[in-house]
Formats: C-alpha cells, structure tokens, sequence
C-alpha cells in the first residue's frame, strides 16, 4: 500500500502546548484523502499529526492529508505540560527504565535526569543500546554514548596512539540485536592520567542513538548493586552485576570504584550502572586470575574531564598528543668511556 502523506517511526516526540493522548484499543480509524484507510490505537493528537500505532510500528500522520478520523472510545485529556516525554516513549516502545526529567543545559554534553530505581532487567533493556564496540587497530574495548549527537566516552588506552577507529552500535531487532559500524570517528579529547577519552561519530546521519545518563558520585554507597556491560574478549553486549566494594579505592595517585562484578578485556570504557540506570563510572581495570576485583573511575572525573575537554583537547599535529615516552635504556656498562672523553 503506497502513501502519499508524510509519516515518520517515532522514538520520542516533542509536543506542542497542548495533546491528547488515549487509552490503547485497536479500532481507531484514519480515512486518508487519498483513499486509503488506516486502523490501529491513535496514541497521541496534536494540532497538526495524528500518531497511530500500527502493531510493527508508530506513524506520524499530518492532519492535511487525513480526510476524517475517529476513536473507537472517549478520550481522555491532559494538559502536555503535566506529561513527561520519556513517558510517552514507554508508551510507544515498551518497558523502560523510569526516567525523570531530563537535564541537558546549553554547552553541557553530556546529561542527567532524575531517574528512579529498578531491576537489571529493566535497566539492561533500556540503555544497552547506549553502549558500543570500539575498534583499533590496536584492539577492542568498548564506551557509551552521552548525547544524541554522536559524543562518546571509552578508556584513553583503548585507542592510546591510534587514529583509525571504529565504532559498532547494536540496534534491538525483532529476533535480538542488529549492529551497524560507523567508521568516520573523531578522537576530540584525551587524557592520559585519567585514562579518559571523548570520541564524536560523525557518520551518523539520520540514525536515532540511545544516550546513557550520567549520575552523582555522591549518592552511591557501598554495598549498593551494580552492573557493567560492555565486550569481554569479543563477547559482546556482556552484562555482568555486582555491588559497590569501596567507593575511593586509592590507586597510583587516583581514586576509583572497587566493584566484584567482573571486568575483563573488552570491557574497558564500558559503563558501570546502578539500578537507576545511571552511569556511576568507567569500567578500566581487573585481574583476570581473581574473580571479583574489578576497578572504574568514578563519574566525577568522567564530567570534569568533559566539562574541561578544550584543555584536552586532541590535537594530531602535536607529538605529545596520545603518546607516551619511554625513557631511555640505562648505560650497561658504567667503565665505558664517555664521547666527550674521546675528544
């Protein structure tokens, strides 16, 4: 069936000042100008579309090319300023995470919201989406998204003195997960002490990605249960859980979150998560021969780094930039003359 109005697959609708959403049902009914009819639950109407859910799909239809419309039952009305957007996106995708409202202020990159506790389950379901393979030449490890735009976050020594880099989303599907790489990716910051690096993919185009928020170190506590995902030698998509063992385990001049759930190869700058489903920290650090000791930097440093990326800023024209220097071999022989004694 062809249409000749414009409708879109809505993931999260922005609303004008006034809506009308319903009930579900499955005998509302679109009559469009072309002749064509839809029938399906019209989950929301604004002034100028209708959106009707079709069972595989939710299409956004603009009033001009609709020739009538009715429910099949009374609706009923909320003020749009009272209904939360992430709400409406439960309703059109499903279970999710509840989330709050949604901080994201001009020039910050990254955000926030007040998110309320869950399961695993729930939490997984919601912001695996958020977290992506990176590829090097050198190797894999994996990050998150932090914005809508493309901004990602993974460990410094994942691409420490690479260029080439690559990164796979993996999309839900019907049957699972769908991966899609994107090979035009910006390194815009980078520190090595921290072990911190912010990455753009800028060959999105109009792909829709999921965005993970960051939390408050503050309000996690020990014994508080956690989880990480991320690609543990290949495996992707890997989730593993825990709990808080220390907050500020002291490590070479930094503080970091000790946790048993298992880190391994792969997982570095993956998220680690509470059961808000906010990120707590970066997954960098484990002993692969003792189960359960498992390190990320905390969230604090991760949005002081971004808050500070232009003093980070990565710049490919400058030798420091990404690298490490290592000092010279020690004389072996300390009998050897000199080259100035030669002389």
């Amino acid at each position: 069936m062809k249409f000749c109005c414009s409708f879109v697959l809505i993931f999260l609708m922005g609303f004008s000042a006034f809506a009308v959403l319903v009930s579900p049902s499955s005998d509302d009914r679109i009559v469009l100008k072309e002749g064509q009819s839809l029938t399906g639950d019209i989950v929301a109407e604004k002034q100028d579309a209708l959106y009707i859910d079709i069972g595989v799909t939710v299409l956004k239809i603009a009033k001009e090319d609709v020739l009538e419309y009715e429910y099949a039952q009374e609706l009923e009305t909320w003020d749009i300023n009272t209904i939360d957007t992430n709400a409406v996106e439960q309703l059109l995708l499903g279970p999710v995470a509840e989330v709050g409202k949604d901080e994201r202020p001009t020039g910050q990159l990254y955000h926030t919201a007040e998110l309320k506790k869950t399961t695993i389950e729930k939490c997984a379901d919601t912001y695996s989406e958020a977290v992506v393979k990176v590829e090097s030449p050198a190797g894999m490890g994996s990050g998150f998204f932090i914005n809508e735009d493309g901004y990602l976050i993974t460990n410094y020594h994942v691409i420490e003195k690479e260029t080439e880099i690559e990164v796979t989303v993996f999309y839900k599907a019907k049957n699972g997960f769908e991966k899609k790489k994107f090979k035009k990716v910006k390194i815009e910051a980078i520190n090595s002490f921290v072990d911190l690096a912010l990455l753009k993919v800028e060959d999105l185009g109009e792909t829709k990605i999921r965005y993970a928020y960051l939390g408050d170190i503050d309000d996690i506590k020990v014994g508080e249960q956690v989880f990480a995902i991320g690609n543990p030698l290949g495996l992707e998509r890997t989730v593993t859980d825990g709990v808080i063992s220390t907050r500020n385990r002291a490590f070479e001049g930094l503080v970091y979150i000790q946790t048993n759930a298992d880190i391994n190869p792969g997982n570095s700058g993956g998220p680690l998560f509470n059961l808000a489903g906010e990120v707590v920290g970066v997954t960098n650090m484990g002993y692969i021969f003792f189960g359960g000791l498992g390190f990320a930097i905390p969230v604090d440093y991760v949005k002081h780094f971004i808050d500070n990326r232009d003093a980070f800023v990565y710049d490919k024209d400058n030798p420091n930039t990404g690298y490490k220097y290592i000092q010279p071999d020690r004389r072996r022989n300390k009998n050897k003359l000199k080259i100035d004694d030669l002389q």
